[in-house]
């Protein structure tokens, strides 16, 4: 005969399953509320997440001038004043070589529009100067009759860039006190919670700082790499301003997607405009060769072993941050995947049972 379903064991597990599907509700709840009070008080929480990574690269160098005697404030303003020059002088390395060439770029710029004129002109393509005239008088049309919409797009620039400015401004004020009172922040902590929360949560933060300290130092290394192998692309292909184009990838690292992009269309450009198509193209395939190694290889392998986080995971998180936040999320997804993970292994060390101790021969007499 089959065995029958035992009626006991089944509106047991029936109450384990509502009971569980209960608590993952409420959890689920509370994760919703916290991520819509997250967004409400976002103009204040992206200026301190900017504030953290900064200061977490540049807290060595404050450190170890602390630890040589200066004065916290002391070793937070000189280390702020020497972050920002080093920041603005990250600018003029670029800049500067590239306004200086600006007459020979310009001109290389309308000397490779018309190389592209008269190679479409040409076979395969065979497109007339009567085309493209059309073609250009129908794009304008096009630009005009949504002038409406491209002002609203230009406001929404400018207020993105005041933003973006405002919110650079507060987070060095921000890092230059995470710098100066950083190490006073966990015995402070300790001291406003109660029971084992005192316990608990700075833990849990001083293994966070360390996180985001890998983090950063990873990120570094995979710009590092960027620059390295593309800047030496276009040493060996002859391409002008080598060096201002790989700081500007190294810089470009820290921001994923968009940064990558932007620098890849600059040295694409001035390779155009230097040493024409051929070598443009070329430029381009070292490009996406680079970075997809990059996002394939070095930053999952790099981040993986000093976040303790998976190859997979990290992929994995950078494509639900991107999906869910754009650019921000994108940015934010490794360190905060390595925090959830952070938060993650403190809570299951805590419930984990102690190993027993093994018998020893005096007990077993």
């Amino acid at each position: 005969m089959s065995a029958r379903l035992s009626s006991a064991r089944t509106r047991a597990a029936l109450r384990t399953s509502a009971r569980v599907s209960t608590e993952l509700l409420l959890i689920f709840v509370l994760l919703a509320v916290a991520l819509w009070l997250l967004g409400r008080m976002w103009s204040v929480v992206w200026p301190v997440a900017i504030a953290l990574l900064l200061t977490t690269l540049t807290w060595p160098s404050a450190r170890f001038l602390r630890r040589h005697g200066w004065a916290p404030a002391l070793a937070a303003s000189v280390v702020t004043v020497a972050f920002l020059l080093a920041a603005v002088g990250v600018v003029a390395l670029i800049a500067v070589p590239m306004s200086s060439q600006t007459e020979e770029l310009t001109d290389g710029v309308v000397e490779g529009i018309e190389r592209l004129r008269e190679w479409a002109a040409g076979p395969p393509l065979n497109i007339g100067d009567a085309e493209i005239t059309s073609a250009v008088d129908t794009a304008m049309a096009r630009v005009q009759d949504s002038v409406g919409s491209m002002v609203t797009t230009v406001a929404t620039g400018v207020s993105a860039v005041v933003n973006g400015l405002i919110t650079a401004v507060l987070a060095v004020f921000l890092m230059f006190f995470f710098l100066k009172d950083g190490p006073r922040f966990l015995p402070w902590l300790t001291r406003q919670l109660p029971g084992r929360l005192a316990t608990d949560v700075p833990a849990v933060a001083a293994r966070g700082w360390e996180t985001l300290g890998s983090f950063v130092r990873s990120q570094a290394l995979v710009g590092l790499l960027d620059a390295v192998f593309i800047g030496l692309g276009l040493w060996i292909l002859g391409v002008p301003l080598v060096l201002p184009l790989a700081v500007l990838t190294f810089v470009s690292a820290f921001v994923p997607i968009v940064g990558a992009l932007f620098a890849g269309f600059v040295a694409v450009l001035i390779a155009l405009v230097s040493n024409g198509l051929t070598d443009a193209l070329i430029v381009l395939a070292i490009i996406v060769v680079v970075q997809q190694l990059e996002g394939n290889v070095f930053q999952p392998m790099i981040q993986s072993r000093g976040l303790g986080l998976h190859a997979a995971v990290i992929l994995l998180a950078v494509t639900l941050g991107g999906s869910l936040a754009g650019v921000v999320g994108t940015l934010l997804a490794v360190p905060v995947a390595a925090l959830i993970a952070v938060v993650w292994n403190y809570v299951r060390d805590q419930l984990t049972d102690a190993p027993e101790a093994p018998a020893t021969a005096d007990s077993e007499v």
